[in-house]
């Protein structure tokens, strides 16, 4: 007689805890890039701590889970939100001169075309989430042609369009929350 061991997995669902630490972050930088306030140590914080640090171990908790694309989406956006800050504070720093003229450019549109091949996988997931990727790089295109251009209505057109991608992304961790805590769908994502 042969004896069968399941193993079940009763951790948490770590995706909450990305999608808020992305989707709170991106809400707060598109203020500023909407021309709502300045870029202070409020979103650099953010960037840091909650788009980056609560991201990466979001994207720590989906790969002990199994979840490739949690994996790679949490873990490479929370390194975004690290980069993204260095690239603004080195300078002020005195570490180095800064990104080249068009550097953040080719930056922003690779992250966009990143963003757009997880889009791509999110079709097999729920709509909400689809949302969240394709607004996202929608998004980072929109800042690439506003780097490139130096175009300020870009930027703003730039801003608004960030805060949606970001309520997308809130409304998504909470819904997985609510829905879970009530054991039914309360919010859908379609």
């Amino acid at each position: 007689m042969s004896e069968e061991t399941r193993i079940v997995d009763t951790t948490a669902n770590p995706a909450p805890l990305g999608l808020m630490g992305f989707g709170m972050t991106t809400v707060l930088l598109n203020l500023h890039n909407a021309g709502i306030f300045g870029l202070g140590t409020m979103i650099l914080a953010m960037g840091m701590f909650y788009g980056g640090i609560a991201q990466i171990f979001a994207g720590w908790m989906e790969w002990k889970k199994g979840n490739t694309f949690g994996t790679t989406a949490f873990t490479s956006y929370g390194l975004f939100w690290e980069t993204l800050v260095f690239l603004l504070l080195m300078k002020s720093w005195g570490w180095w001169a800064g990104p080249e003229e068009g550097a953040m450019v080719a930056y922003l549109f690779l992250w966009g075309l990143f963003t757009f091949g997880l889009w791509v996988a999110t079709l097999k997931h729920n709509k909400a989430l689809q949302v969240v990727f394709f607004t996202l790089f929608i998004l980072f295109w929109l800042l690439a042609i506003k780097d490139a251009t130096g175009s300020a209505t870009v930027g703003v057109i730039a801003g608004w369009e960030g805060m949606f991608c970001g309520f997308s992304a809130i409304y998504l961790a909470l819904a997985q929350v609510i829905n879970e805590t009530y054991g039914k769908t309360v919010l859908p994502v379609g």
